[in-house]
């Protein structure tokens, strides 16, 4: 079941140069209890396009086209989103070290959010974010309620951040990059947490990531992303890769110490640069006459790809 569905979504900004189209058509639908991730290289538009799921949109970005629904209701024309952002729909950032406001212990910051979204306050407040934080597994949960974000290690504060959105019962969690900054035993501590949530409270995760190797262990489905199009998304994405980008992301993962390492030449077009065709042609080894010319549609039925030469990898 399809909990929230973001259908043709097209984003772009006004820039010295004029208007910058960064999204194109961008469609994928959040599964009940299920992780969706959305992957590729820096700069593809995964980050915008979680923001303009929660409306957290810079003043220059505009929407001309597309919906994002929610309970029936497109998030795009509702005043709603204000309430469900960090209720319903909840964001774990990027960065957890900036995250968090210094000047505040984790107990007041949680008991805000909580006051918020959930109307409690007093010792209802104090214990509910004493619960949240003991589902995320921080140790001594009532001392660590005291303790100011500099006193935490990053997977702490990460924990802290995920602990707010349990605290308000969010169905909807975007993780953005949630282990960048984490180093790799702490990762999987983080991705475990998520997986528990995910099937505990049935929790929908879209998961923005470049990591391919998390994905395989962690995502329920793929979705892979290339200058502001979906190119490829599938169940079974790593059983059956098929468009010629997401088989490079494949082949630039290290599989053991002799191999060496495959790089996608050139770089990903920006938004200022306009492309005909497919958007991949440029740096595409498969490339024939009608990629340069044409753009190729999202296609397939369970395995989605857009790719006029798609093969199997």
């Amino acid at each position: 079941m399809s909990l929230l569905e973001v259908k043709n979504l097209n984003l772009g900004f006004n820039c010295q140069e004029g208007f910058c189209q960064a999204l194109y058509d961008v469609s994928f639908s959040l599964e009940k209890g299920k992780i969706h991730a959305l992957v590729g290289e820096s700069g593809c538009g995964k980050t915008i396009t979680a923001m303009s799921i929660i409306g957290l949109l810079p003043k220059t970005a505009k929407i001309i086209g597309g919906e994002i629904i929610y309970n029936n209701e497109n998030l795009l024309n509702s005043k709603k989103i204000q309430k469900l952002r960090g209720s319903k729909i909840a964001l774990i950032p990027q960065d957890p070290m900036t995250s968090l406001n210094p000047l505040y212990t984790i107990g007041n910051q949680l008991v805000e959010v909580i006051g918020i979204h959930q109307g409690l306050k007093g010792d209802k407040a104090i214990q509910k974010a004493s619960e949240a934080l003991d589902i995320v597994k921080i140790p001594c949960a009532k001392e660590r309620m005291k303790s100011y974000p500099h006193e935490l290690s990053g997977g702490m504060k990460q924990r802290a951040i995920i602990a707010m959105a349990l605290a308000c019962n969010a169905e909807i969690l975007i993780a953005d990059e949630p282990t960048t900054a984490l180093d790799v035993t702490i990762q999987a501590q983080i991705m475990n947490l998520l997986n528990e949530i995910k099937t505990e409270r049935e929790t929908s995760i879209l998961l923005i990531t470049h990591d391919l190797a998390l994905v395989s262990e962690n995502a329920d489905r793929v979705s892979v992303m290339y200058a502001g199009r979906i190119v490829e998304s599938s169940d079974n994405f790593f059983e059956n890769v098929m468009h010629p980008y997401s088989q490079a992301l494949i082949r630039s993962i290290p599989s053991n110490k002799n191999s060496m390492l495959e790089a996608i030449e050139g770089q990903p077009p920006s938004i200022h640069q306009n492309i005909a065709g497919c958007r991949f042609h440029p740096r595409c080894k498969e490339c024939s006459d009608i990629c340069t010319k044409n753009v190729p549609n999202l296609e397939g039925a369970e395995h989605l790809c857009a790719c006029f030469m798609r093969k199997t990898y």
